[in-house]
């Protein structure tokens, strides 16, 4: 843990808050446009959340000198991402099962969801997914705004802090079952980077297979 803080310090000083802060206010700006009821019938959903993932990795990189080298996977991490990928994919089928039976219209909230791919291949929605996207959401929630919210907070608060802030961007759509499903998979990374914070590859992995079966090769 001293090591991780340490990470943290640029010529001794603890970096400054208001890069994840302001982080999060560009990512709250490229959710609403990606989702409110007012912007999004007018873009391209995908173009629009690559090119959200490039800004936010980019202000990682300008603001984190050393985030590509917490990436390196090791063997175990690579099988660690594959398992919770596959256990994440589970959670949610079950969740979408009994979501049709206890919540009236989940059904159609999730075929909107899925509606956002209309007009873009497949194959290239698995692309951005795999090399854009995925890697970019769990590179700046858990390795760059939860990280950093930990050296001024306590873990669970930073946490915490990045689940609340995660979910309520995808208010924007005024789908529950999305707002529910970011609630769920942003806990489930958040919990587990709160836990082992130096498997943020395994944590990367998990979200671009996960991304990648829920959209592409086995919808739900």
């Amino acid at each position: 843990m001293i090591q991780d803080r340490q990470d943290f310090r640029f010529a001794g000083v603890v970096a400054p808050l208001w890069q994840p802060v302001a982080g999060m206010v560009l990512a709250a700006a490229l959710w609403f446009v990606m989702f409110s009821p007012w912007t999004s019938p007018h873009i391209n959903f995908w173009l629009v959340m690559t090119l959200a993932a490039v800004s936010l990795t980019t202000w990682v990189a300008l603001c984190d000198r050393g985030w590509l080298r917490r990436l390196r996977p090791s063997l175990p991490q690579i099988v660690v991402g594959i398992v919770l990928a596959l256990v994440l994919w589970g959670v949610f089928w079950t969740g979408d099962k009994v979501s049709q039976v206890i919540l009236s219209g989940a059904r159609d909230e999730v075929d909107l969801i899925y509606g956002m791919s209309s007009g873009t291949p497949s194959w290239l929605i698995g692309l951005l997914l795999l090399l854009v996207i995925g890697p970019a959401e769990e590179i700046f929630w858990r390795g760059f705004v939860q990280r950093r919210l930990s050296q001024r907070w306590s873990a669970d608060t930073a946490m915490v802090v990045t689940l609340v802030v995660y979910t309520l961007i995808h208010a924007w759509s005024m789908n529950v079952m999305l707002i529910l499903a970011a609630m769920v998979a942003g806990a489930f990374w958040g919990w587990l980077y709160r836990l082992f914070p130096r498997w943020l590859p395994a944590l990367v992995l998990s979200h671009v297979l996960w991304d990648t079966l829920s959209f592409v090769v086995i919808p739900y």
